[in-house]
């Protein structure tokens, strides 16, 4: 005997269970709700699935053999950690559609999520939320996965992006502003030590194809920024001398930090440094020309969702979009 390729079926183990109990096919196949033929061929098959005998058949009552004693008590460990796995699972389903799931680009989820949040609990209770953060591809691949029910990033109308080319329903939360700023000058206090337009070329600090402000970026100011990311390129007339990407990466956060380092010029949302541009570290390294005007933005998922998700949308759908939104000066 041997078990060979022959695949095992989970009811003779519920059979062999049952037979060990009783000692007596006709009872165990009668509890097993199954004709005593069948029942038989099963406790067979499980044998031959072994490779050896489990019961002594010539014993009265059937009386389990040496390798059946040894096998019973791992089966009951088998179906025991079967049975609480299932247990598991059913409990993380149910707690994943009671549950709020979102992804927020990496520099929303610093500035604008907590803060809305915040105010979205204050008039519906949510329960249970997750949260990811990630770069705005890394979220719509999440979107488009339906591993979360929400999407929070930044978007532009003349720039569709990959939830909107699915049309998944989408809200404008509040307006946001991405600003070309620069370190300070250290020997000219609230003068930006680069400045667009003043040298030659102007070192940039761009957003990687992942971003959702890069994509943004890209298209509103196309050809200031080389397709390989270090050519030089004039932008629009009265820029003489162009732009040259020295640095890219997909988190503002980190451009930010570029920035302020002096490494460059970096289009940031207004958002993320409304306290450096009061401190006056960072400082607008172009005229108000330069600003590129953005939203903040929540998908959803197109079909149903669960029943919080559904009241969250609701609750948004229903205040007046951009009434409380933080528009930053100009």
């Amino acid at each position: 005997m041997g078990p060979g390729n022959r695949p095992l079926d989970l009811e003779w183990l519920e059979d062999f269970m049952a037979l060990a109990d009783t000692g007596n096919f006709s009872r165990a196949a009668e509890a097993r709700a199954i004709a005593q033929p069948a029942f038989s061929r099963h406790i067979r098959s499980l044998e031959d699935w072994v490779g050896v005998e489990l019961f002594d058949r010539s014993a009265h009552p059937a009386a389990l053999t040496p390798a059946g004693q040894r096998f019973l008590p791992l089966l009951q460990n088998v179906l025991a950690n079967l049975e609480a796995a299932r247990i598991k699972a059913r409990a993380a389903h149910d707690t994943a559609a009671a549950s709020l799931r979102f992804a927020a680009t990496h520099v929303l989820s610093l500035t604008f999520f907590p803060r809305w949040l915040v105010g979205m609990e204050a008039q519906l209770r949510m329960g249970p939320i997750q949260t990811m953060s990630d770069s705005s591809l890394a979220c719509e691949d999440l979107m488009l996965q339906r591993r979360v029910q929400f999407v929070l990033c930044h978007g532009h109308a003349a720039v569709p992006g990959r939830l909107d080319e699915g049309q998944y329903p989408v809200l404008r939360l509040s307006d946001d502003l991405l600003r070309p700023v620069s370190a300070a000058a250290p020997d000219a206090p609230g003068q930006p030590l680069h400045r667009i337009g003043q040298y030659s070329p102007v070192p940039v600090l761009a957003y990687s194809e992942a971003s959702g402000l890069g994509r943004i970026m890209r298209s509103r100011m196309r050809g200031m920024f080389a397709d390989g990311g270090d050519a030089v390129h004039a932008p629009q007339p009265g820029m003489e001398h162009g732009v040259a990407v020295v640095f890219t990466a997909h988190h503002a956060a980190l451009l930010k930090t570029m920035a302020l380092e002096g490494r460059g010029v970096a289009w940031l949302p207004h958002s993320l440094i409304t306290e450096e541009l009061r401190s006056g570290s960072l400082v607008p390294a172009g005229d108000d020309s330069w600003n590129v005007p953005v939203e903040i933005r929540l998908y959803r998922q197109r079909s149903e969702m669960a029943p919080a998700a559904e009241a969250l949308w609701a609750l948004v759908q229903g205040q007046q979009v951009g009434s409380a939104g933080n528009v930053p000066d100009q």
